[in-house]
C-alpha cells in the first residue's frame, strides 16, 4: 500500500489542490456575491457554482493532459511555449463555451424566476472570454510554477546523489592507493627471520595478515576508531622493526579519552609509513617515530614526529600527501587540515579533524 501512496503521490497531490483549488474559488463566489432579491439562496445561484466548480476541474484536467504531453523541461524552446499558449486558448474556450452554455440553458427552461443583480447584467460575451482566458492562465502559471520548483529539486536530489556517488568513488580509489606497499619486503624479511626464530616469525605473519584483512574490509567504510587504527599501526612497527631492528623507536602519547573518535581509516599507519620509508630508512643511527593524539576544543589532533629533514624528491608523486589531503576534503570539507613541515631537525606532520 505505502508502495502504490509513493508511486502515484504526484497523482495525489494534484488532485487534492485541484479540487481544493476550485474549491476555494467557488467559496470566494459565493462569499463576495451580493443577497439580493433572494438570488443567493436560489437553486440558479446554485447550479451556477456547481457547473463553475465541475467545467473547472474538467478543462484544467484536459490542459494538464494536454501540458504532460507536450512540456519537456530539458530541451525546452519556443516550440514548447506556442504549444503552452496554445493550451490556454483552447482550455479557455472549452470552459467559456461550457460555462456560457450551462448558464444559457438554465436561464432558458428554468421554471424558477430569480432576478440577477445588476453587477452580473454587465457581463457580455467579450468580458467572460477574457474572465476564462485569466482564470485559466493563472491556474497554469500556478501548475507551471509546481513543475517547475519539483523539476529543480528532482535535479537537486539527482546531482546530490551523483555528488555522493562521485563522493564514495574517489575516497574507494584512494583507500586502495594506500594498501601497504611493505607487504612484499615484510614476507622477504620473515622469512629470513624463520632461520633465526620460528615462533617470532609466525607471530610476524600473524600480524602481517591482521593488517592484509584490516586493509580489505575498511576499504567500504570511511570511519573507525582511533583505537583499531593504533592496533594496525603496532602491527605495522612490529614488522617493520625486523628491518629496523634497533635503529628504529616508536613512541605512542595517546590521550584516553580519544581512542573512540572516529577517524579516516588507515590514514595514520600512511604517516607512520611515510616516516618510515622516507625519514628512518635514511639515516643511518635510525631515529624515533614518535605519535600523538589529543582533542582540544571540538578537534581531534594527530601527530606524528620523525627524526630526519624534510625532503621530497624530484621525482616524487607525492602520492601518500596528496591521498590524505584528498581524504579529508572529501570527508570533511574545509573543516580538516593537514600540514607537513620540519622543526628542529624532525619531520613534523599534523592532522586535525573536527569532532562535530
Amino acid at each position: 500500500m505505502s508502495s502504490f501512496i509513493k508511486e502515484h503521490r504526484w497523482h495525489f497531490y494534484f488532485w487534492t489542490v485541484q479540487l481544493l483549488g476550485w474549491g476555494g474559488l467557488v467559496f470566494v463566489a459565493y462569499a463576495f456575491t451580493p443577497d439580493m432579491d433572494g438570488y443567493k439562496s436560489s437553486k440558479l445561484f446554485y447550479y451556477g457554482l456547481i457547473s463553475t466548480f465541475l467545467i473547472g476541474i474538467l478543462s484544467t484536467s484536459l490542459l494538464r493532459s494536454f501540458l504532460k504531453r507536450v512540456l519537456n523541461f530539458d530541451a525546452f524552446n519556443s516550440k514548447q511555449l506556442l504549444k503552452i499558449f496554445v493550451g490556454i486558448g483552447v482550455a479557455a474556450l472549452i470552459y467559456f463555451g461550457l460555462s456560457y452554455g450551462f448558464g444559457h440553458f438554465v436561464g432558458k427552461f428554468s421554471e424558477e424566476h430569480v432576478k440577477v443583480p445588476e453587477m452580473y447584467k454587465d457581463f457580455g460575451i467579450g468580458l467572460l472570454l477574457i474572465n476564462s482566458f485569466i482564470t485559466i492562465m493563472g491556474w497554469t502559471v500556478f501548475y507551471m510554477s509546481v513543475k517547475i520548483a519539483a523539476k529543480l529539486n528532482a535535479n537537486r536530489l539527482e546531482r546530490a546523489e551523483l555528488n555522493s556517488t562521485l563522493k564514495q568513488a574517489q575516497l574507494n580509489t584512494l583507500k586502495g592507493q594506500i594498501n601497504p606497499h611493505f607487504m612484499f619486503n615484510s614476507l622477504n624479511n620473515i622469512r629470513g627471520l624463520m632461520l633465526e626464530d620460528v615462533e617470532k616469525s609466525r607471530d610476524m605473519l600473524t600480524k602481517l595478515s591482521e593488517m592484509l584483512r584490516y586493509s580489505l574490509t575498511k576499504n567500504n567504510i570511511n570511519a573507525i576508531s582511533l583505537e583499531e587504527e593504533l592496533e594496525m599501526v603496532d602491527n605495522y612497527i612490529a614488522l617493520s622493526k625486523i628491518q629496523f631492528e634497533d635503529r628504529l623507536k616508536f613512541v605512542k602519547e595517546i590521550d584516553k579519552g580519544t581512542l573512540g573518535f572516529q577517524i579516516p581509516p588507515m590514514i595514520i599507519q600512511l604517516l607512520v609509513e611515510n616516516a618510515t620509508k622516507h625519514g628512518i630508512s635514511n639515516l643511518k643511527s635510525g631515529g624515533t617515530i614518535k605519535l600523538t593524539a589529543e582533542k582540544t576544543e571540538d578537534v581531534l589532533s594527530i601527530k606524528v614526529v620523525n627524526t630526519g629533514k624534510l625532503m621530497i624528491a624530484h621525482n616524487s608523486t607525492q602520492l601518500g600527501l596528496k591521498n590524505i589531503k584528498q581524504r579529508l576534503r572529501l570527508l570533511y570539507g574545509v573543516k580538516a587540515s593537514f600540514m607537513l613541515k620540519e622543526v628542529n631537525e624532525e619531520v613534523v606532520a599534523t592532522i586535525k579533524i573536527p569532532l562535530s
